[in-house]
């Protein structure tokens, strides 16, 4: 059963995840920047052509994706991105230190071995290597924010739109798995730099979305106390 998507601001969507498109997808969100699209993870997959159908019952075009902005390694979150690469012409972007698992197609590091299957290694387009990378779409920008912990290159990405901040922050929960490369400490360091941003609303990768502030900082408080 497939359920709607999701406009969470102007132009911000959720088009793909769980009771979305299939359920070993992790959240997948879309940014229209005036008709250039740029999206957010890629699920796990196998819902690529859904994802894809998603976006045209939205009366946005696929072919309008340039890039798509992986926030750490994990099989759940990019499996996809391959499908918008060669068939739009989409940018894969993800954190250097998180690169080399999706060039080696590394099914330990990608956590595809958690899923029972493998991954094709892929051809990164885009590799960030600073704490903080702004990309421009026209008078907007996407900020990506080195946040390790849950692995060694995750990031999160926000945006102020509308008077608002919206903060995708997708596994802030974990796991931490030493085949990861997971690391507690950077991870506690990571969520005190996203407490910083005072973000309106939560973008996350398994367990929906979270609104107004409080409820933000609530959720990201709530894990830092889990895990001391």
């Amino acid at each position: 059963m497939r359920f709607k998507t999701e406009e969470i601001v102007k132009g911000v969507y959720l088009i793909g995840g769980p009771g979305v498109t299939q359920a070993d997808d992790a959240a997948v969100y879309l940014i229209d920047f005036a008709g250039e699209l740029v999206m957010i993870d890629a699920g796990a997959g196998g819902s690529a052509s859904q994802l894809a159908r998603n976006i045209e019952m939205l009366g946005l075009d696929p072919n309008a994706v340039s890039h798509v902005i992986l926030t750490h390694c994990h099989i759940d979150h990019i499996g996809s991105a391959p499908f918008f690469q060669d068939k739009y012409g989409a940018k894969i972007v993800i954190h250097e230190l998180d690169a080399k698992a999706l060039e080696t197609g590394d099914s330990v590091k990608t956590a595809a071995n958690w899923y029972g299957t493998t991954l094709t290694p892929m051809t990164i387009d885009r590799k960030l290597t600073s704490t903080h990378e702004v990309f421009h779409f026209g008078e907007e920008q996407l900020h990506c924010l080195h946040t390790p912990g849950h692995s060694p290159g995750s990031i999160a990405v926000y945006l102020d739109r509308d008077g608002k901040r919206i903060l995708f922050g997708q596994d802030i929960h974990g796991p931490f798995n030493k085949a990861f490369g997971s690391d507690l400490s950077a991870w506690r360091r990571s969520m005190q730099t996203l407490l910083a941003l005072n973000a309106d609303i939560l973008c996350e990768g398994h367990f929906g979305i979270y609104e107004p502030k409080s409820n933000v900082r609530d959720y990201i408080e709530r894990y830092l106390e889990h895990y001391e």
